[in-house]
């Protein structure tokens, strides 16, 4: 199934902006929510065909609620890719065990978070 419309949800306004950039350039229709309970909540409502997650944000982070996604059957097959400051690899590891598909660091690299985007459709 191609990707068209992404979700990100980042609780920074400069992360947005340049996800959102970046995304829209390559011709994504791009929504927004700036925590993880509104993440899942635009999840339910819009089914997005990917989404991007940050990690560390307030309300809900994005750990919890990529896992409250996964375990929902009405969003389990929208993709995630954490995309997040969180640099460990055991905060990889627990990412993917929560249900994420991929895993991302900031600064994102547009090139790599691209390729990931297009390994997925």
């Amino acid at each position: 199934m191609p990707i068209q419309r992404i979700l990100i949800v980042d609780d920074s306004p400069v992360e947005r902006h340049i996800l959102t950039e970046l995304l829209t350039g390559k011709g994504y229709a791009i929504s927004i929510a700036t925590d993880g309970a509104q993440g899942v909540e635009a999840a339910k409502r819009e089914l997005p065909d990917l989404i991007i997650m940050d990690v560390v944000m307030p309300n809900m982070n994005g750990f919890q609620a990529t896992r409250s996604l996964n375990r929902d059957e009405a969003t389990r097959h929208i993709p995630v890719i954490l995309c997040t400051t969180k640099n460990e690899e055991t905060d990889k590891i627990w990412g993917m065990r929560q249900g994420a598909q991929d895993y991302v660091t900031k600064p994102i690299d547009g090139a790599t978070l691209l390729a990931k985007i297009a390994a997925l459709a």
